[in-house]
Protein backbone atom coordinates (compact mmCIF):
# COMPACT_ATOMS: atom_id res chain seq x y z
CA UNK A 1 0.00 0.00 0.00
CA UNK A 2 0.97 3.81 -0.72
CA UNK A 3 1.52 5.88 2.35
CA UNK A 4 0.81 9.70 2.29
CA UNK A 5 1.26 11.45 5.39
CA UNK A 6 -1.29 14.24 6.04
CA UNK A 7 -2.20 16.94 8.36
CA UNK A 8 -5.41 18.79 8.51
CA UNK A 9 -7.00 21.08 11.19
CA UNK A 10 -9.73 20.24 13.72
CA UNK A 11 -12.82 22.94 15.10
CA UNK A 12 -10.26 24.06 16.90
CA UNK A 13 -7.50 24.97 14.46
CA UNK A 14 -5.25 21.78 15.91
CA UNK A 15 -3.61 20.11 13.39
CA UNK A 16 -4.31 16.65 13.34
CA UNK A 17 -1.89 14.22 11.99
CA UNK A 18 -3.09 11.46 9.58
CA UNK A 19 -2.22 8.76 6.78
CA UNK A 20 -3.81 7.65 3.75
CA UNK A 21 -3.01 4.29 2.53
CA UNK A 22 -3.72 3.66 -1.10
CA UNK A 23 -3.94 0.74 -3.08
CA UNK A 24 -1.18 -0.40 -5.67
CA UNK A 25 -2.10 1.62 -8.45
CA UNK A 26 -3.85 4.52 -6.06
CA UNK A 27 -6.63 4.39 -7.85
CA UNK A 28 -9.17 3.26 -4.55
CA UNK A 29 -12.37 1.92 -5.59
CA UNK A 30 -13.64 3.38 -2.25
CA UNK A 31 -12.47 4.71 0.55
CA UNK A 32 -12.93 4.37 4.51
CA UNK A 33 -11.85 6.46 7.45
CA UNK A 34 -11.11 4.61 10.41
CA UNK A 35 -11.16 5.51 14.03
CA UNK A 36 -8.77 3.96 16.40
CA UNK A 37 -9.19 3.09 20.10
CA UNK A 38 -9.34 4.84 23.55
CA UNK A 39 -6.30 6.44 24.09
CA UNK A 40 -4.68 4.78 21.21
CA UNK A 41 -2.94 6.21 17.86
CA UNK A 42 -3.20 5.94 14.18
CA UNK A 43 0.78 3.57 14.15
CA UNK A 44 -1.29 0.77 16.50
CA UNK A 45 -0.31 -2.44 14.61
CA UNK A 46 -3.97 -3.83 14.70
CA UNK A 47 -4.94 -0.46 12.94
CA UNK A 48 -1.94 -1.20 10.25
CA UNK A 49 -2.91 -4.45 9.63
CA UNK A 50 -6.59 -3.82 9.08
CA UNK A 51 -5.56 -1.12 6.84
CA UNK A 52 -3.61 -3.16 4.55
CA UNK A 53 -6.34 -5.77 4.32
CA UNK A 54 -8.62 -2.81 3.02
CA UNK A 55 -6.00 -1.92 0.50
CA UNK A 56 -5.02 -5.05 -1.05
CA UNK A 57 -8.92 -4.90 -2.05
CA UNK A 58 -8.88 -1.94 -3.63
CA UNK A 59 -10.00 0.51 -0.46
CA UNK A 60 -7.90 3.52 0.80
CA UNK A 61 -7.97 4.34 4.06
CA UNK A 62 -7.50 7.07 6.26
CA UNK A 63 -6.59 7.03 9.73
CA UNK A 64 -5.78 10.10 11.90
CA UNK A 65 -4.62 10.42 15.53
CA UNK A 66 -7.21 12.45 18.09
CA UNK A 67 -6.67 15.53 19.48
CA UNK A 68 -3.98 15.47 22.07
CA UNK A 69 -2.67 12.08 21.14
CA UNK A 70 -0.09 10.08 18.64
CA UNK A 71 1.50 13.21 16.68
CA UNK A 72 -1.60 15.51 16.44
CA UNK A 73 -1.53 18.93 18.52
CA UNK A 74 -4.07 19.55 21.28
CA UNK A 75 -3.65 18.71 25.25
CA UNK A 76 -5.99 15.26 25.37
CA UNK A 77 -6.58 16.11 28.91
CA UNK A 78 -8.51 19.14 27.29
CA UNK A 79 -10.92 16.71 25.41
CA UNK A 80 -13.93 14.85 25.45
CA UNK A 81 -15.76 11.96 23.42
CA UNK A 82 -17.77 15.02 21.67
CA UNK A 83 -14.77 16.26 20.07
CA UNK A 84 -13.59 12.79 19.42
CA UNK A 85 -16.38 13.35 17.21
CA UNK A 86 -16.24 16.63 16.17
CA UNK A 87 -12.57 15.34 15.18
CA UNK A 88 -14.04 12.32 12.98
CA UNK A 89 -16.31 14.31 11.20
CA UNK A 90 -13.78 17.15 9.91
CA UNK A 91 -11.64 14.21 8.89
CA UNK A 92 -14.04 12.91 6.57
CA UNK A 93 -15.27 16.40 5.46
CA UNK A 94 -11.36 16.53 4.71
CA UNK A 95 -11.38 13.30 2.72
CA UNK A 96 -14.53 14.05 0.72
CA UNK A 97 -12.92 17.82 -0.25
CA UNK A 98 -9.64 16.45 -1.27
CA UNK A 99 -9.73 12.79 -2.21
CA UNK A 100 -13.68 11.72 -2.41
CA UNK A 101 -16.24 11.31 0.49
CA UNK A 102 -15.75 7.90 2.47
CA UNK A 103 -18.28 5.23 2.00
CA UNK A 104 -17.41 3.43 4.90
CA UNK A 105 -16.54 4.30 8.65
CA UNK A 106 -14.91 2.22 10.77
CA UNK A 107 -14.05 2.43 14.95
CA UNK A 108 -11.80 0.37 17.53
CA UNK A 109 -13.41 0.70 21.07
CA UNK A 110 -14.42 3.97 21.63
CA UNK A 111 -13.58 4.84 18.04
CA UNK A 112 -16.39 2.32 17.28
CA UNK A 113 -18.52 4.66 19.21
CA UNK A 114 -17.77 7.90 17.77
CA UNK A 115 -18.24 5.85 14.37
CA UNK A 116 -21.36 5.48 14.97
CA UNK A 117 -22.57 9.20 16.29
CA UNK A 118 -20.63 10.38 13.01
CA UNK A 119 -22.28 8.21 10.68
CA UNK A 120 -25.67 9.58 12.00
CA UNK A 121 -23.88 13.06 10.48
CA UNK A 122 -22.77 11.92 7.54
CA UNK A 123 -25.04 11.24 4.45
CA UNK A 124 -22.55 10.07 2.21
CA UNK A 125 -21.43 7.25 5.00
CA UNK A 126 -22.85 4.27 2.99
CA UNK A 127 -21.66 1.42 5.91
CA UNK A 128 -20.35 1.30 9.17
CA UNK A 129 -18.46 -1.32 10.95
CA UNK A 130 -17.56 -1.43 15.14
CA UNK A 131 -15.00 -3.61 16.74
CA UNK A 132 -15.11 -3.96 20.33
CA UNK A 133 -16.82 -1.01 21.03
CA UNK A 134 -18.86 0.04 24.01
CA UNK A 135 -22.66 -0.06 23.66
CA UNK A 136 -22.47 3.20 25.80
CA UNK A 137 -20.67 5.80 26.60
CA UNK A 138 -20.50 5.89 30.49
CA UNK A 139 -19.09 2.53 29.90
CA UNK A 140 -15.68 4.23 30.02
CA UNK A 141 -15.96 5.62 33.20
CA UNK A 142 -15.08 1.99 34.73
CA UNK A 143 -11.94 2.49 32.80
CA UNK A 144 -10.85 5.13 35.77
CA UNK A 145 -12.94 4.14 38.48
CA UNK A 146 -10.49 3.91 40.97
CA UNK A 147 -9.92 7.78 40.21
CA UNK A 148 -13.36 9.00 40.31
CA UNK A 149 -13.58 10.40 43.59
CA UNK A 150 -10.49 12.67 42.79
CA UNK A 151 -11.63 13.22 39.59
CA UNK A 152 -14.96 14.79 41.34
CA UNK A 153 -12.72 16.69 43.83
CA UNK A 154 -9.94 18.22 42.07
CA UNK A 155 -11.59 18.32 38.74
CA UNK A 156 -8.77 16.25 37.24
CA UNK A 157 -6.77 13.21 38.09
CA UNK A 158 -3.97 10.97 36.13
CA UNK A 159 -5.24 7.92 35.36
CA UNK A 160 -3.19 4.58 33.99
CA UNK A 161 -4.71 3.54 30.52
CA UNK A 162 -2.88 0.90 28.72
CA UNK A 163 0.14 1.37 31.03
CA UNK A 164 0.45 4.85 30.23
CA UNK A 165 -0.87 7.90 32.09
CA UNK A 166 -3.16 10.33 31.07
CA UNK A 167 -4.75 13.65 32.80
CA UNK A 168 -8.75 12.73 33.03
CA UNK A 169 -10.52 16.13 33.74
CA UNK A 170 -13.99 16.33 35.00
CA UNK A 171 -15.75 17.72 31.81
CA UNK A 172 -14.74 14.60 30.05
CA UNK A 173 -16.99 12.62 32.22
CA UNK A 174 -19.89 14.79 32.36
CA UNK A 175 -19.73 14.89 28.51
CA UNK A 176 -19.73 11.20 28.74
CA UNK A 177 -22.73 11.16 31.00
CA UNK A 178 -24.70 13.46 28.36
CA UNK A 179 -24.00 11.27 25.35
CA UNK A 180 -27.06 8.91 24.65
CA UNK A 181 -25.76 6.32 22.09
CA UNK A 182 -28.52 4.10 21.99
CA UNK A 183 -30.95 6.33 20.86
CA UNK A 184 -28.54 7.54 18.11
CA UNK A 185 -27.81 3.45 16.98
CA UNK A 186 -31.33 2.90 16.93
CA UNK A 187 -32.14 6.12 14.25
CA UNK A 188 -29.40 5.51 12.19
CA UNK A 189 -30.60 3.19 9.40
CA UNK A 190 -27.31 1.89 7.88
CA UNK A 191 -25.56 -0.97 7.38
CA UNK A 192 -23.94 -2.30 10.40
CA UNK A 193 -20.97 -4.69 11.04
CA UNK A 194 -20.22 -5.77 14.72
CA UNK A 195 -16.95 -7.30 15.26
CA UNK A 196 -16.71 -8.33 19.24
CA UNK A 197 -14.29 -11.06 21.18
CA UNK A 198 -15.86 -12.91 23.72
CA UNK A 199 -12.60 -13.34 25.70
CA UNK A 200 -13.02 -8.81 25.62
CA UNK A 201 -11.71 -7.93 29.10
CA UNK A 202 -11.71 -3.95 28.33
CA UNK A 203 -15.51 -3.88 26.40
CA UNK A 204 -17.28 -6.72 27.68
CA UNK A 205 -19.86 -8.87 24.87
CA UNK A 206 -22.32 -7.66 26.29
CA UNK A 207 -21.80 -4.46 24.81
CA UNK A 208 -22.27 -6.27 21.04
CA UNK A 209 -25.46 -7.42 21.98
CA UNK A 210 -26.76 -4.19 23.07
CA UNK A 211 -25.96 -2.89 19.54
CA UNK A 212 -27.30 -5.41 17.90
CA UNK A 213 -30.01 -5.17 19.32
CA UNK A 214 -30.65 -1.58 18.98
CA UNK A 215 -29.65 -1.46 15.32
CA UNK A 216 -32.36 -2.14 12.57
CA UNK A 217 -31.61 -4.10 9.53
CA UNK A 218 -29.35 -4.81 7.71
CA UNK A 219 -27.14 -5.83 10.30
CA UNK A 220 -24.25 -8.65 11.15
CA UNK A 221 -22.25 -9.95 13.74
CA UNK A 222 -18.78 -11.70 13.92
CA UNK A 223 -17.14 -13.22 16.89
CA UNK A 224 -14.01 -12.68 17.15
CA UNK A 225 -13.38 -15.81 19.30
CA UNK A 226 -9.98 -15.67 21.19
CA UNK A 227 -9.12 -12.14 20.49
CA UNK A 228 -7.67 -9.40 23.04
CA UNK A 229 -9.60 -5.88 22.94
CA UNK A 230 -6.64 -4.66 20.87
CA UNK A 231 -6.01 -7.32 18.47
CA UNK A 232 -2.68 -7.79 18.65
CA UNK A 233 -2.16 -11.07 17.60
CA UNK A 234 -1.94 -10.37 13.39
CA UNK A 235 -4.22 -13.08 12.40
CA UNK A 236 -7.52 -11.42 14.23
CA UNK A 237 -6.74 -7.77 12.24
CA UNK A 238 -5.85 -9.09 9.21
CA UNK A 239 -9.29 -11.41 9.25
CA UNK A 240 -11.37 -8.39 10.54
CA UNK A 241 -9.96 -6.05 7.51
CA UNK A 242 -10.03 -9.05 4.74
CA UNK A 243 -13.94 -9.23 5.97
CA UNK A 244 -14.93 -5.79 6.15
CA UNK A 245 -13.54 -5.42 2.58
CA UNK A 246 -15.79 -8.84 1.27
CA UNK A 247 -19.25 -7.15 3.41
CA UNK A 248 -19.28 -3.65 2.57
CA UNK A 249 -19.12 -4.85 -1.68
CA UNK A 250 -22.66 -5.17 -0.72
CA UNK A 251 -23.73 -1.62 -0.03
CA UNK A 252 -20.31 -0.03 -2.12
CA UNK A 253 -19.78 0.27 -5.55
CA UNK A 254 -16.13 -0.99 -6.05
CA UNK A 255 -16.55 -0.05 -9.85
CA UNK A 256 -12.91 0.48 -11.09
CA UNK A 257 -12.38 3.66 -12.56
CA UNK A 258 -9.84 3.33 -15.48
CA UNK A 259 -9.77 7.02 -15.80
CA UNK A 260 -6.58 8.20 -14.82
CA UNK A 261 -4.96 5.12 -13.89
CA UNK A 262 -1.53 6.34 -12.35
CA UNK A 263 -0.12 3.45 -14.92
CA UNK A 264 -0.61 1.81 -18.42
CA UNK A 265 1.12 -1.43 -17.14
CA UNK A 266 -0.83 -4.55 -17.23
CA UNK A 267 0.65 -5.13 -13.89
CA UNK A 268 2.00 -2.95 -11.21
CA UNK A 269 3.73 -4.71 -8.40
CA UNK A 270 4.63 -2.48 -5.15
CA UNK A 271 6.76 -3.41 -2.38
CA UNK A 272 7.61 -0.84 0.42
CA UNK A 273 10.56 -0.93 3.30
CA UNK A 274 7.91 -1.69 6.66
CA UNK A 275 6.30 -4.43 4.31
CA UNK A 276 9.48 -6.60 4.23
CA UNK A 277 8.51 -8.95 1.60
CA UNK A 278 5.11 -8.73 1.59
CA UNK A 279 3.77 -7.33 -1.55
CA UNK A 280 1.11 -6.31 -3.24
CA UNK A 281 -0.38 -6.62 -6.88
CA UNK A 282 -2.72 -4.91 -9.75
CA UNK A 283 -3.48 -7.51 -12.47
CA UNK A 284 -5.08 -5.79 -15.01
CA UNK A 285 -7.21 -4.00 -12.13
CA UNK A 286 -7.68 -7.21 -10.00
CA UNK A 287 -6.10 -7.04 -6.23
CA UNK A 288 -3.48 -9.94 -5.39
CA UNK A 289 -0.73 -10.67 -3.29
CA UNK A 290 2.43 -12.14 -2.89
CA UNK A 291 5.02 -13.24 0.09
CA UNK A 292 6.99 -15.66 1.47
CA UNK A 293 7.51 -17.76 4.13
CA UNK A 294 7.98 -17.21 7.23
CA UNK A 295 11.63 -19.51 7.37
CA UNK A 296 13.00 -16.87 4.66
CA UNK A 297 11.77 -13.73 5.91
CA UNK A 298 7.98 -12.99 4.70
CA UNK A 299 5.09 -13.07 6.62
CA UNK A 300 3.17 -16.09 4.61
CA UNK A 301 0.31 -13.42 3.98
CA UNK A 302 -0.30 -14.97 0.35
CA UNK A 303 1.61 -17.26 -2.14
CA UNK A 304 5.07 -16.77 -3.12
CA UNK A 305 6.22 -15.90 -6.85
CA UNK A 306 6.79 -19.48 -7.79
CA UNK A 307 3.17 -20.09 -6.13
CA UNK A 308 1.44 -17.82 -8.50
CA UNK A 309 3.86 -18.16 -11.61
CA UNK A 310 2.62 -22.12 -11.36
CA UNK A 311 -0.45 -20.86 -10.52
CA UNK A 312 -0.67 -19.28 -13.72
CA UNK A 313 0.00 -22.28 -15.72
CA UNK A 314 -2.99 -24.76 -14.46
CA UNK A 315 -5.39 -21.56 -14.80
CA UNK A 316 -4.55 -21.30 -18.05
CA UNK A 317 -4.59 -25.16 -18.57
CA UNK A 318 -8.12 -25.59 -17.00
CA UNK A 319 -9.14 -22.64 -19.48
CA UNK A 320 -7.61 -24.25 -22.72
CA UNK A 321 -9.35 -27.33 -21.56
CA UNK A 322 -12.50 -26.09 -21.17
CA UNK A 323 -12.34 -23.80 -24.42
CA UNK A 324 -11.64 -27.27 -26.24
CA UNK A 325 -14.61 -29.40 -24.43
CA UNK A 326 -16.95 -26.38 -25.29
CA UNK A 327 -16.15 -26.60 -28.84
CA UNK A 328 -16.25 -30.38 -29.03
CA UNK A 329 -19.25 -30.26 -27.48
CA UNK A 330 -17.76 -33.09 -25.05
CA UNK A 331 -19.26 -33.73 -21.45
CA UNK A 332 -16.34 -32.48 -19.90
CA UNK A 333 -18.18 -31.93 -16.10
CA UNK A 334 -14.79 -30.76 -14.25
CA UNK A 335 -11.31 -30.07 -15.29
CA UNK A 336 -8.38 -29.98 -12.29
CA UNK A 337 -5.38 -29.40 -12.85
CA UNK A 338 -2.43 -30.50 -9.95
CA UNK A 339 0.51 -28.74 -9.74
CA UNK A 340 4.42 -29.20 -8.21
CA UNK A 341 6.96 -26.64 -8.96
CA UNK A 342 10.37 -28.63 -7.91
CA UNK A 343 14.05 -28.74 -8.54
CA UNK A 344 16.38 -31.77 -9.30
CA UNK A 345 19.16 -33.75 -10.72
CA UNK A 346 18.38 -34.13 -14.39
CA UNK A 347 19.77 -37.68 -15.23
CA UNK A 348 19.20 -37.10 -18.92
CA UNK A 349 20.97 -33.34 -18.94
CA UNK A 350 23.17 -32.86 -21.68
CA UNK A 351 26.85 -32.20 -21.99
CA UNK A 352 26.96 -28.83 -20.37
CA UNK A 353 24.24 -28.28 -19.41
CA UNK A 354 23.60 -28.10 -15.12
CA UNK A 355 22.60 -30.93 -13.32
CA UNK A 356 20.27 -29.56 -11.35
CA UNK A 357 17.07 -28.61 -13.46
CA UNK A 358 13.64 -26.94 -12.77
CA UNK A 359 10.76 -28.49 -13.52
CA UNK A 360 6.84 -28.12 -13.42
CA UNK A 361 5.10 -31.70 -12.82
CA UNK A 362 1.46 -31.19 -13.93
CA UNK A 363 -1.85 -33.38 -13.37
CA UNK A 364 -4.75 -33.72 -15.54
CA UNK A 365 -7.69 -34.69 -13.94
CA UNK A 366 -11.13 -35.25 -15.72
CA UNK A 367 -14.78 -35.87 -14.61
CA UNK A 368 -17.59 -36.82 -17.11
CA UNK A 369 -18.58 -39.04 -19.36
CA UNK A 370 -15.25 -38.99 -21.57
CA UNK A 371 -13.40 -41.77 -24.03
CA UNK A 372 -10.01 -42.69 -23.53
CA UNK A 373 -9.45 -41.30 -26.64
CA UNK A 374 -10.88 -37.79 -25.80
CA UNK A 375 -9.01 -37.92 -22.49
CA UNK A 376 -5.82 -38.49 -24.14
CA UNK A 377 -6.74 -35.54 -26.56
CA UNK A 378 -7.27 -33.42 -24.29
CA UNK A 379 -4.04 -34.10 -22.22
CA UNK A 380 -2.44 -33.37 -25.41
CA UNK A 381 -4.51 -29.94 -25.55
CA UNK A 382 -3.20 -29.21 -22.19
CA UNK A 383 0.54 -28.37 -23.53
CA UNK A 384 -1.08 -26.07 -26.37
CA UNK A 385 -2.09 -23.05 -23.69
CA UNK A 386 -0.47 -20.25 -24.10
CA UNK A 387 1.04 -19.83 -20.85
CA UNK A 388 2.72 -23.57 -21.87
CA UNK A 389 4.18 -22.40 -25.01
CA UNK A 390 5.67 -19.22 -23.33
CA UNK A 391 7.09 -20.97 -20.42
CA UNK A 392 9.06 -23.90 -22.67
CA UNK A 393 9.69 -21.55 -25.50
CA UNK A 394 11.78 -19.37 -23.44
CA UNK A 395 11.33 -15.19 -22.49
CA UNK A 396 13.08 -12.44 -23.32
CA UNK A 397 12.19 -10.30 -20.38
CA UNK A 398 13.74 -6.56 -20.98
CA UNK A 399 14.41 -4.40 -18.08
CA UNK A 400 14.56 -0.44 -17.38
CA UNK A 401 14.45 2.13 -14.82
CA UNK A 402 10.99 4.00 -15.06
CA UNK A 403 11.30 7.72 -14.93
CA UNK A 404 9.61 9.58 -11.62
CA UNK A 405 7.02 11.92 -12.41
Amino acid sequence: MKTIKLQFKNAEGFLLSAKLEQPVDRKPVAYALFAHCFTCSKNLIAVTNISRALTSKGIAVLRFDFTGLGESEGDFADTNFSGNVQDLIVAAEYLAHNYEAPSILIGHSLGGAAVLMAASQLDYIKSVVTIGAPADTPHLKKLFKSSLEEIEENGKAVVSLGGRPFTIKQQFIEDLDKTELTSVISELRKPLLIFHSPQDETVDITNAEKIYVAAHHPKSYISLDQADHLLSKKADSLYVGETIATWAKRYVDFEVNEEGLETTHQVVVRNEKEDGLFSEIMANKHYLIADEPKAVGGTNLGGTPYDLLVSALGACTAMTIRLYANHKKMELDDVKVHLTFDKRHADDAIDGAPAQMEFIDREVELTGNLSEEQRERILQIADKCPVHKTLTKGLNIDTRLKQLK
